[in-house]
């Protein structure tokens, strides 16, 4: 028997003062998105895109500085408390842009305005390509373009990534003794601190009799067994025509500075702002992207 692991208050509540952050749910056609929710229904939307292997609850910090909005941060299938895909499937990147779309369908959005973090920047991106008419303005955090290969390389991808599937049917996902070990098993592997991991971690697991492990589906782990090439994520960019902004840490990944250099100049309105802080900027530095992200809305008003 599992169950999740209970949230502390200061994940649920915003600080005080605020209006307090909801769960919410979309039961989709093929899968049932959850996630977190802040403001009144009549007020523009904006929703929040986690990277991989976070979950919605690593906007909390965001959620809590932004007022004049309605907020919606999911948790992508596999992540957090949304449903995992069926047994026969696995999570293919552009997947989950069919994801974004179904849900934009459930709720019949026109067009809102987007905040995407890491991997879920990669995502947004490409369905604003995609579906231009969908995306008011695109807010990117600590990410900009794709992960990408060269064509020699597909055969080899192709390999490591059917191979990876095989070799998770030995693995065992590990078991914690408490909720302070696997804080500090994630703080290993990134650059969060204590209270930002903890803010994850809480809504990324599961108790059971031996322990507390990890809500998120094995299967995100596995190899990709295909690759963006440089050219089609070139492609993906220059058919962006959503106003876009940058915001990222200057301890951040590399991959956002290489990525300014060969992606910032494809985009057809863009800007970008560093502050002090690692891939997670946005939890680091909760006010300050939210001034960011609140003026770069308002001027999107005036267009």
């Amino acid at each position: 028997m599992t169950k999740q692991v209970k949230p502390t208050q200061s994940v649920i509540n915003s600080v005080e003062g605020n209006q307090a952050i909801e769960e919410i749910r979309y039961p989709l056609a093929e899968i049932e998105l959850c996630g977190l929710k802040k403001g009144q229904v009549n007020r523009p939307i904006v929703l929040c895109l986690h990277g991989w292997l976070d979950n919605g609850a690593s906007f909390v910090p965001l959620m809590n500085e932004l007022n004049e909005h309605q907020i919606i941060a999911i948790d992508w299938p596999g992540h957090g408390h949304s449903a995992h895909r069926g047994q026969d499937a696995h999570y293919h990147f552009i997947d989950y842009v069919y994801d974004l779309l179904l849900l934009f369908e459930f709720n019949q959005w026109s067009s809102v305005d987007i905040v995407a973090h890491s991997m879920g920047g990669m995502i947004a991106s490409a369905f604003a390509a995609a579906f231009p008419e969908k995306v008011k303005s695109l807010t990117l955090i600590d990410s900009i373009g794709f992960i990408s290969a060269k064509s020699e390389e597909t055969t080899e991808q192709l390999r490591k990534g059917m191979l990876s599937r095989l070799k998770l049917k030995t693995k065992r996902k590990p078991i914690h003794t408490d909720l302070e070990s696997a804080i500090t098993a994630r703080r290993s592997v990134s650059d969060l601190s204590y209270q930002d991991a903890k803010i994850i971690v809480e809504r990324g697991c599961i108790t059971h009799e031996e322990g507390i492990t990890w809500r998120a589906d094995s299967r995100l782990r596995n190899t990709s067994p295909y690759r963006l090439t440089f050219s089609q994520a070139k492609q993906f960019i220059k058919d962006i025509s959503t106003p876009v902004q940058l915001i990222y840490g200057d301890k951040g990944i590399e991959f956002v500075e290489l990525g300014l250099a060969h992606y910032a100049p494809l985009f057809k309105e863009f800007s970008a702002h560093k502050l002090s802080g690692g891939h997670h900027i946005h939890m680091e530095q909760a006010k300050k992207t939210a001034r960011f992200i609140e003026s770069f809305l308002e001027k999107q008003k005036d267009i």
